[in-house]
């Protein structure tokens, strides 16, 4: 039964350049178009913080982002009752995150989706407005919250 099954502690990353858009990548995995913004499980005696600067080097392939924020609270959802028992190795109902908020420090150049086990077949830039409906509709409200809490961080030239 998929309510005896915990969440999956993990982080996720709004990624903003200097024009004020956000990365999003393309998921390798799905057999629909998804794009996403970077996330991952954190691993353990590890902190979220610490999680997510390991992530964003493992998913992106760099390192050049400073973190500028991050929401206070943590954020739950629930897979698809199809994807119970099947994602995350049936370990886990859904996921527990939490989200920061980084400014990308380096140049397009310096992403590289290949260095580590590809999770992404490309990237783009896009408005933060863009996000949810970029994503899988199962996560929606989740990107909806991370926009109010974490949008406003996203500028031009920071």
């Amino acid at each position: 039964m998929s309510s005896d099954l915990p969440y999956r502690p993990c982080v996720g990353i709004m990624l903003f350049n200097d024009e004020g858009k956000v990365f999003v990548g393309k998921r390798i995995d799905q057999t629909v178009e998804g794009w996403q913004m970077p996330q991952g499980g954190i691993d353990k005696g590890e902190t979220p913080r610490q999680a997510a600067q390991r992530e964003l080097l493992e998913e992106i392939g760099t390192d050049k982002a400073q973190i500028v924020g991050e929401m206070e609270d943590w954020v739950t959802y629930d897979l698809p009752a199809h994807l119970v028992g099947v994602a995350f190795r049936g370990k886990y109902k859904g996921q527990r995150q939490k989200w920061f908020a980084l400014r990308f420090t380096g140049k397009d150049a310096d992403i590289d989706l290949t260095a580590h086990e590809p999770e992404f077949s490309a990237f783009q830039w896009v408005s933060p407005q863009a996000l949810p409906d970029l994503i899988v509709p199962f996560k929606r409200d989740i990107y909806r919250q991370v926009l109010a809490a974490l949008g406003p961080l996203v500028k031009r030239g920071t």
